[in-house]
């Protein structure tokens, strides 16, 4: 995903309607960066392997081996620093000891039984109950578990659905989901997202999503507006919308509390509070997406805390086992799961589930994962650790005059490129700005994504302060090195338009003659 190309001017409107120190690490993984043998016997071209989010066909262009505290190896042994936490999801960095142990003995104790007819492992039911307990802001009774955050929405999309089939509302099933939201990549999941690159050439989205509105005050605030206006107004717009489409019609909203792959979109102050008060006025279900906001990302333990979100569903993944393992988990409510139950006990059963949901491998090493984040007060040290990493962020666009804007909350944040500092104004899409700087970051052993022109940035939340001064360090140079680059194409458009303007003045002269 970090190579993916800049997307095209608001692709997304288009698309529908509407510091701990490193853990120690392992003797074995310091002897050598040489590349192991199983990996040398790939085929040089790499090409049986399909990347996501990439050219189909196309080779790796980098080849990740190893990983230590915040830092991963490519082949050849050089060290980057991974400023985007794998993909938001190392949140214990890529050597934590205590993870491979709960792997390991689980391993050795129980590899793998299914969830299925009323089986269970002690690892899956234990991981249900803490999650429900560790949630706080709002209540929740049920936990279905799944490999990922798409399978985790796709569960919670089809739940919507069975929800109000259980209530005899059968015409009450459209879903709302935001542009530039990201909500996963299945086929449910790749429609609720509002990214068009997830639905080109898919037939998405597919029918009963309703695209709304993206609360991004720096690119569609009017002039003189203050955030918190916008803010109400992109509540109030929300609002209409439902009533356009028959509030007896719309069953749910589906929401990241911080917009994530989007660009980082940090909600505007009254945002959350207004479209709640909607949402409970016409009886609409609030999914919270905290696939990349959860587990202390935004310094609360979940990004519905910090914005004071009150879901009735919510979808769980990466940060769920520091990514060391495959997990997702969709929860339920009290008031969702009971009338799932009278349903279920009706027809018979609860018709939904994985080969591999539950894993007890996976669900050892989130518990694990759980017991680390609360002895470390993790979520607290990341609050602790904002002002400074805000600032540091400020401090690598600072100056340049094309950063039209910095944002974010606890580590999670986005620099975004602008032809015109004062207001969003984006340059052609085929520049490929931020592709540039994400290349020349890594040129300097610095991993940032590119999401578009907007550069995120979101590393493990064990890094060092000396180790986000590292990261802040190569991603200043790499600003440095796309201004050149953006001084370098304004000067080649300006070099195009002068040869069009004389070619037109030539040719009225001689036309005039």
């Amino acid at each position: 995903a970090t190579k993916r190309d800049a997307v095209p001017v608001e692709p997304w409107a288009r698309a529908s309607k509407g510091k701990h120190d490193a853990a120690p690490v392992e003797p074995w993984a310091r002897a050598s960066t040489a590349v192991p043998a199983a990996l040398a016997a790939v085929p040089p071209s790499g090409r049986s392997h399909c990347a996501p989010f990439a050219p189909s066909g196309a080779a790796a262009d980098l080849r990740i081996v190893r990983s230590e505290g915040v830092s991963v190896f490519d082949e050849s042994g050089r060290r980057y620093l991974d400023g985007l936490a794998g993909l938001w999801s190392t949140l214990l960095g890529g050597s934590e000891p205590r993870l491979v142990e709960a792997a390991t003995k689980q391993l050795s104790t129980l590899p793998y039984f299914h969830s299925f007819w009323g089986t269970a492992t002690p690892p899956a039911e234990m991981l249900a109950d803490e999650l429900c307990a560790r949630f706080a802001a709002a209540p929740m009774a049920r936990v279905s578990f799944t490999c990922s955050g798409s399978e985790a929405n796709d569960t919670l999309l089809k739940l919507v659905r069975y929800y109000n089939n259980a209530l005899g509302r059968p015409h009450k099933k459209k879903v709302l989901a935001r542009d530039r939201g990201y909500h996963g990549s299945t086929l449910a999941a790749a429609s609720l997202t509002g990214l068009s690159h997830l639905h080109t050439s898919f037939d998405l989205p597919m029918p009963g999503v309703v695209r709304v509105g993206c609360p991004d005050y720096y690119r569609h605030g009017r002039p003189g507006e203050s955030e918190r206006d916008f803010g109400l107004r992109m509540a109030a717009e929300l609002r209409q919308q439902i009533l356009d489409e028959d509030p007896n019609t719309v069953a749910a909203l589906f929401a990241e509390p911080v917009q994530g792959a989007g660009g980082v979109i940090i909600p505007p102050d009254g945002y959350w509070e207004e479209v709640q008060k909607t949402l409970q006025e016409f009886d609409i279900l609030l999914v919270a997406d905290e696939v990349v906001s959860g587990f202390g990302r935004t310094g609360a333990w979940f990004g519905s805390e910090r914005y004071g979100l009150r879901p009735d569903m919510v979808s769980l993944a990466k940060g769920i086992t520091g990514a060391y393992q495959p997990l997702g988990a969709a929860l339920l409510s009290p008031r969702v799961a009971e009338a799932l139950d009278a349903h279920s006990g009706e027809i018979g059963m609860l018709g939904h589930g994985y080969t591999y949901a539950g894993h007890p491998v996976a669900c050892a090493v989130a518990l694990e994962a759980i017991k680390i984040y609360k002895e470390r007060d993790l979520p607290a040290r990341v609050a602790a650790m904002e002002d400074g990493f805000l600032e540091r962020l400020r401090h690598a666009g600072e100056g340049s005059p094309h950063v039209g804007n910095t944002r974010g909350v606890g580590l999670l944040g986005a620099l975004e490129w602008s032809r015109d500092p004062d207001r969003w104004l984006p340059f052609p899409a085929e520049w490929k700005v931020g592709k540039f700087c994400s290349d020349a970051a890594r040129e300097r052993g610095v991993l940032v994504r590119a999401v578009g022109d907007i550069m995120a940035v979101s590393p493990a939340l064990t890094i060092t302060e000396d180790e986000l001064d590292e990261i802040f360090d190569g991603l200043r140079a790499a600003i440095e090195d796309t201004e050149r680059y953006i001084q370098k194409k304004e000067a080649e458009e300006r070099t195009r338009t002068g040869e069009q303007t004389g070619s037109q003045e030539s040719a009225w002269l001689r036309r005039a003659l």
